[in-house]
């Protein structure tokens, strides 16, 4: 099985990505240049982080950036498809590597229909990142449906009555606070939600700028 992303700037050339088995192959294309690279998926931290424009996958052990993604290219909705498949295929390949079968944890998982990523024992508080005149209200209602979709409503109900109103109010800088702290009380289902959700780590950045 194959996922792909397909990200055009002008006069500056095309990036593909493409997720085939274990790896995501990248082929970089300038008009002077052509750049191939294959990237395993256990290496990646599922975790991505917001630099200006692009959306970067750091190596799990370098901190480095490996992969780089133009934010919301071709559009929205193909971008944060593909982030989350890329993110739900880097836990499973990371499980693999490490040992940890699905069966040896399904206890932990019962009822669950939609494979929901582990959770991270480590959580950490976030602060906001972008001002409440760029949140995009239609993306963050996307981000309810993929919540309610792949996880218990009930154990993100909180965050979900927060998103809600924000997206209601998207300019009110009140409902932008309590999605932060409402985000910061899940804990260890932090990492869930950021996979489902993505659009959630364009707010949320440990270093904020204006």
């Amino acid at each position: 099985m194959s996922m792909k992303l397909t990200q055009k700037r002008f006069l500056k050339g095309t990036r593909e990505f493409e997720i085939i088995d274990d790896a995501i192959h990248v082929r970089i294309k300038t008009p002077f240049n052509k750049e191939k690279l294959t990237v395993s998926l256990s290496m990646l931290n599922p975790n991505p982080v917001v630099n200006q424009a692009c959306l970067e996958f750091h190596g799990r052990d370098t901190n480095e950036p490996v992969l780089s993604l133009l934010l919301n290219q071709p559009n929205p909705e193909e971008f944060d498809a593909f982030v989350e498949a890329l993110k739900r295929r880097v836990l499973e390949e990371y499980s693999v590597a490490a040992g940890v079968k699905a069966a040896s944890h399904s206890g932990e998982f019962d009822g669950n229909h939609h494979h929901e990523p582990q959770e991270f024992e480590e959580s950490h508080d976030i602060r906001l990142r972008v001002k409440v005149q760029a949140v995009d209200a239609e993306r963050i209602e996307h981000a309810i449906q993929m919540l309610e979709t792949y996880l218990d409503a009930d154990d993100i109900k909180p965050l979900l009555y927060a998103l809600e109103a924000l997206k209601a109010e998207p300019r009110n800088e009140s409902c932008l606070v309590q999605v932060a702290a409402a985000f910061n009380d899940l804990k260890g289902t932090q990492g869930a939600v950021l996979t489902y959700a993505p659009y959630l780590s364009i707010l949320f950045s440990d270093n904020p700028f204006e």
